[in-house]
């Protein structure tokens, strides 16, 4: 039984000290609500939320949703599980087991206290897209046996359970389909392509692209995809679909590295190498949806988002002297 008692919302995070997970914990802190973060700590990281230990709304417990467990909470927002390929190709195992396992955990526990559940999906459940931009409505195009699968496949089956337990059970859920998303507290080490770009051009070392750098993808800024989350969770009439939040500007591999290349003012080299077996050529989101049922919408340009993310590698680097830091001190 958690020490937080239930005088105000109690609020479940699932993978609370990861990327996402530690900007909403944060979120909902500062909305007034009393916060329950739960992780494993096999990929998330304790500085990113030691800021907010000894909160007085803030609590934290070690614990894998693989595993069932008793809290009482209001809402659950269900974010565990390894995001980047790196994380998730290195025990696939586990990984279907966080998606899988973990969702039943939680809607288990939804069910049996009444409580509202979102769950963190992904754009990854529509595979290498045939369709483009890609609706809700799309069925996606996944490899079930590849590398990828264990990611695409457990979210895909993480969903299946959302909503039959919707419709057996009754349970108040939301699905929230994230595209690729970025900001500060990205691992620098977790491989992907926003936070390798600018690691390796803050290094000083080569910009590695994989294929001819053609491929596409739209990236949203971690404030944007906060703001979704919570407009999802507050929605007073259940979606009876997922919802695509993600930002609609489309970029390519070589137009992002030229972007952190003028940013960070660096001399890399940016050099090619084979694409990954099941990358998608291109990704977008039809955010149609989440406009008409949340009325959100992505508003932080890359420019702007990828400025902050470049501050924050540069502090934790120690690489102070960058474009956009001495930009900030003019």
């Amino acid at each position: 039984m958690s020490s937080i008692e239930l005088t105000e919302k109690t609020v479940l995070v699932t993978g609370g000290a990861g990327f996402l997970g530690s900007h909403l914990c944060d979120r909902l802190i500062a909305d007034g609500r009393r916060v329950i973060c739960l992780d494993d700590f096999s990929t998330g990281r304790h500085e990113n939320i030691a800021h907010l230990i000894g909160h007085e709304r803030f609590e934290l417990i070690e614990h894998d949703v693989i595993h069932p467990i008793d809290l009482d909470v209001q809402e659950i927002y269900n974010l565990a599980c390894p995001a980047s390929p790196p994380q998730y190709q290195a025990d696939p195992i586990k990984t279907n087991k966080t998606s899988v396992l973990g969702a039943i955990n939680m809607l288990d526990l939804a069910h049996s206290k009444g409580a509202r559940i979102l769950q963190a999906s992904t754009s990854e459940v529509y595979g290498d897209p045939e369709v483009h931009p890609q609706p809700e409505g799309y069925w996606g195009n996944v490899n079930p046996i590849g590398l990828r699968s264990c990611y695409d496949e457990g979210k895909r089956c993480a969903e299946t359970l959302f909503f039959d337990y919707k419709r057996q059970l009754g349970v108040d859920i939301r699905v929230a389909r994230i595209f690729n998303t970025y900001g500060p507290r990205m691992d620098a080490q977790d491989g992907r392509v926003v936070s390798n770009f600018i690691v390796q051009a803050l290094l000083g070392e080569d910009i590695t692209i994989y294929g001819y750098g053609s491929q596409t993808r739209s990236f949203c800024f971690v404030d944007d995809m906060i703001e979704g989350f919570v407009r999802l969770m507050n929605a007073p009439v259940t979606p009876e679909a997922p919802v695509n939040l993600g930002n609609e500007g489309e970029f390519t591999m070589l137009e992002l590295a030229e972007r952190v290349l003028n940013l960070t003012g660096a001399n890399s080299n940016i050099v090619f190498l084979p694409l990954p077996s099941d990358d998608p050529t291109r990704r977008r989101p039809d955010t149609s949806s989440a406009r008409h049922l949340l009325d959100w919408s992505a508003e932080i340009p890359l420019e702007r988002g990828l400025a902050s993310t470049v501050a924050y590698f540069a502090e934790q680097l120690g690489k102070s002297d960058t474009a956009v830091t001495r930009r900030e001190a003019v």
